[in-house]
């Protein structure tokens, strides 16, 4: 120990780098399969290091999944959904991987009130604001709430595919589908 009742340097910098490493495994874990189908137990063998440190640095998973959101705000703000390419590779993602708690925060309230408000965030920062902008920019009246109806309605879109409910949608090809949804947003009145 160190003046003050502090672990030494180099203990600190481990833990640094086990920190990181979680962070790390737990991006590619939730990028792969999900909140839901990734385990404390997989995170910690793919860092390399005992599952127990995600509740030491993180508190949980869920903390853990939300310092892994928060990175994402770091880099720039993502394309707006009326990009070429972003639904389809958005639709694609959650064909693969299934809905996260990003996309599952815009229907139902999730557990966890802190991942909840983490993921609501999120939803805003990669899908909603982005589109804002976009109609903000082309001087349509309430950008904001058309922003948040064409995400609902591209959340609806994406969600039903996998209910079972809608058997044409579930095995459209998603080139087709995203045709179709941008077809829907383009013919709004301003």
């Amino acid at each position: 120990m160190t003046a003050a009742g502090s672990a030494p340097t180099g203990k600190r910098r481990d833990s640094a780098r086990s920190r990181e490493l979680l962070l790390e495994a737990a991006a590619a874990l939730f990028a792969e399969r999900g909140y839901d189908r990734s385990t404390t137990r997989e995170i910690g063998e793919r860092a390399g290091v005992d599952p127990a440190l995600i509740a030491r640095y993180f508190g949980g998973k869920a903390q853990l999944y939300i310092a892994v959101l928060d990175l994402d705000r770091a880099s720039d703000r993502p394309a707006d959904l009326l990009e070429p390419g972003r639904a389809t590779a958005l639709l694609e993602v959650m064909a693969r991987r299934g809905a996260g708690p990003v996309f599952r925060a815009a229907v139902t309230p999730l557990e966890d009130p802190a991942v909840q408000a983490a993921a609501t965030a999120q939803l805003h920062w990669r899908l909603v604001d982005p589109l804002c902008e976009r109609f903000t920019r082309e001087g349509l009246d309430r950008p904001r709430l058309r922003a948040e109806l064409a995400l609902a309605a591209f959340v609806g879109v994406v969600l039903s595919r996998g209910s079972g409910a809608f058997p044409d949608l579930a095995e459209a090809d998603t080139e087709e589908i995203v045709q179709l949804v941008l077809d829907m947003f383009a013919q709004r009145p301003r």
